[in-house]
């Protein structure tokens, strides 16, 4: 049977999106935001020498593979003020979220509400701050070193790592924005416009490699069978539930007695969405950056680290999938699904899962659920992710075909269309509450007009 708020999720139109105006001040408001940060990539850092930074992308072009550029939206290719992107902010939601699992106190902060969510995120500024500094020196200090620097020096090392610091900051506040008066998550849609804002470019050289012989076109189709299947698969995989039945008791009000309903508690393959693919590339996009702007400078222990671990390696495919896998399993149980809180919820609403005991017994068995669910779902992530990076590794195709990039893509428009059916719905159910007080008001004049009239 069909649910009151299927049939209206049914019947939204656009008439529906035109009366809805907070909902269209919220996409002109994240649109907006969004276009001061494809602007931002074009403004430069100061003491760059542009035309050896041209040369230089045009040399190391197939080198830098595109995980630098996905995910700063070409700013490190032009070396603009948002050169280092979102990933520090990442990375330190990655750290802080590891320290509240693992410490005490930091757990604590966490069930302490609005506060201790404050709080948390405070310390994930903080970190943003920390490692957006490590890393702008380590870019600083390579573009110095790769004889890209009008002026080299102290004072360059100095303005380039301000104006990246203050970049990266301000990406932070536009994606809280986003995420606040807007629509969707503010950092995903960030990364996702940078990824749409470079696949042109990258269709022309994947093409114009076809027309140069480069690649044969049974390549290209291949290539172009494998993206539509893969986001083909990518939304039945998202889309793909585990529903747990749950039943409620009967109930007795004064002397009516109620007969108990049922219901099903939804759980994903995938709960943690495409934030494991985020995360676990996040962690390999600092080697790659510092080694591609010191050229031939890098030391050691550097070099070491890319014969290793460098895009297509083995080591560098086991590391992106152990992450991916790992992140899966972390963000589930500590952030989109915690078995605890779901089964308090359930006893204190009086639910069940039939067979099992309400409160311990009922979060051991939706942990048991959850986990054997995550087998499916943490290896169809590593797969999405890890087969084209193979294929690219052998068959020399742009990176922008990954699967990582069209995880985030396909992901993240799902999860806005989501949202903006949900302020669609919660428009229509204000309508609707608004049109029964009228008429409440409406029928209530009428009685008493007609009382008068006797």
């Amino acid at each position: 049977m069909v649910s009151a708020a299927e049939q209206m999720a049914a019947n939204t139109s656009w008439s529906a999106f035109g009366k809805a105006t907070d909902l269209r001040k919220r996409i002109f408001f994240t649109i907006g935001l969004l276009i001061v940060y494809r602007l931002g990539t074009y403004i430069p850092v100061p003491g760059i020498d542009g035309q050896a930074l041209r040369d230089f992308m045009e040399q190391a072009a197939t080198g830098i593979g595109g995980i630098l550029s996905m995910f700063t939206g070409g700013a490190l290719g032009r070396m603009g003020i948002f050169a280092l992107g979102i990933m520090p902010y990442i990375s330190a939601s990655i750290i802080v979220q590891l320290l509240t699992a693992m410490s005490p106190a930091m757990a604590q902060l966490k069930k302490e509400g609005e506060q201790g969510r404050k709080k948390i995120n405070q310390y994930t500024r903080y970190g943003t701050v920390g490692l957006a500094t490590l890393q702008s020196y380590g870019l600083a200090a390579s573009l110095q070193s790769g004889d890209l620097a009008t002026t080299p020096g102290f004072f360059f090392i100095a303005t380039c790592m301000v104006t990246l610091v203050g970049g990266t900051m301000f990406l932070m506040w536009l994606g809280e924005q986003i995420t606040a008066r807007g629509v969707g998550n503010g950092i995903s849609l960030i990364i996702f416009v940078g990824i749409i804002a470079e696949v042109p470019a990258a269709l022309a050289q994947f093409f114009a490699s076809g027309r140069s012989g480069a690649i044969s076109p049974a390549v290209i189709i291949g290539v172009m069978i494998m993206v539509v299947v893969t986001i083909a698969f990518v939304v039945f995989m998202e889309r793909s539930l585990r529903k747990i039945h749950i039943q409620y008791p009967r109930r007795q009000v004064g002397m009516k007695v109620y007969d108990g309903g049922s219901s099903h508690l939804p759980v994903k393959v995938n709960p943690a969405g495409v934030i494991p693919a985020i995360f676990a590339s996040s962690l390999l996009l600092l080697p790659i950056t510092i080694s591609t702007f010191s050229g031939n400078q890098t030391g050691p222990v550097m070099s070491a680290i890319l014969a290793y671990f460098g895009p297509g390696q083995p080591l560098y495919l086991l590391f992106f999938a152990v992450m991916i896998i790992f992140f899966a399993y972390f963000y589930t149980y500590n952030v989109s699904f915690k078995p605890d809180e779901v089964a308090d919820n359930l006893k204190n609403q009086n639910g069940f899962v039939p067979g099992i005991r309400p409160g311990k017994k009922t979060a051991e068995y939706l942990e048991y659920v959850v986990t054997r669910v995550l087998v499916l779902g943490s290896a169809y992530l590593a797969a999405v992710c890890l087969l084209p990076e193979i294929l690219r590794s052998q068959m020399n195709i742009p990176f922008y075909f990954g699967g990582t990039s069209v995880l985030i893509v396909v992901s993240v428009t799902m999860d806005t269309i989501q949202q903006v059916q949900s302020h669609l719905l919660a428009h229509q159910y204000e309508g609707l509450i608004e049109k029964s007080q009228l008429s409440g008001k409406g029928r209530k004049r009428a009685r008493r007009k007609g009382t008068g009239r006797k």
